[in-house]
């Protein structure tokens, strides 16, 4: 018997924010085994489309995946600083859209950078996307690579979230009892002067 306790299965939908294409990737599993592959896809919308139309496109598939495969969580790709500031607006809005429609139904939602992800699949934060789809390949046990890259992405970062939550759940837990302690050893050194 080992010191672990057994966890049920998470089941983690992983999105990677765009207008063109939002990757979007469901894994199921525990932290430190391989995980499973339920669904891999990608919500496309045209550049000629108006924007409230696009964003309308991706919300309602991501709503669609929510009721269909029922994750726990949501791990969004969190938006990082671009030259293209047009780029960055577009991938803000995309993922924004996702924690909406996560909130929306009470998930919590994890937000990772993308060098988190490729240290979490890879074990290097700068693996290129490569390096990414293969082990994405691996990990699930794929005999064809997700297409396009960003439906890789998007199980990259379902992973990475699945491997990390217990490492990031027990940091806030300890967070929020720190200050609780600081405060009891503060109260118990007040009353012994």
């Amino acid at each position: 018997m080992t010191g672990y306790a057994a966890r049920p299965p998470s089941r983690v939908l992983g999105v990677d924010p765009g207008l063109t294409r939002c990757g979007l990737g469901v894994v199921e599993g525990v932290p430190g085994r391989p995980p499973r592959l339920v669904a891999t896809g990608v919500v496309r919308t045209g550049a000629d489309e108006d924007i409230a139309a696009r964003l309308l496109a991706i919300e309602q598939e991501i709503e669609r995946w929510l009721t269909e495969y029922q994750p726990d969580t949501v791990a969004v790709e969190r938006v990082f600083a671009q030259q293209n500031v047009r780029t960055v607006m577009g991938t803000a809005q995309a993922g924004a859209v996702a924690i909406v429609c996560a909130a929306r139904r009470g998930l919590p939602v994890a937000l990772h950078t993308p060098s988190e992800v490729k240290a979490a699949v890879t074990g290097s934060g700068r693996a290129d996307k490569e390096q990414v789809t293969v082990m994405v390949m691996r990990l699930l046990r794929l005999t064809e690579r997700p297409r396009p890259a960003d439906a890789a992405d998007a199980l990259a970062l379902a992973i990475c979230h699945l491997w990390r939550a217990p490492a990031m759940q027990a940091r806030l837990a300890r967070a929020a009892t720190a200050p609780a302690a600081v405060t009891a050893t503060r109260a118990d050194t007040r009353g012994r002067a």
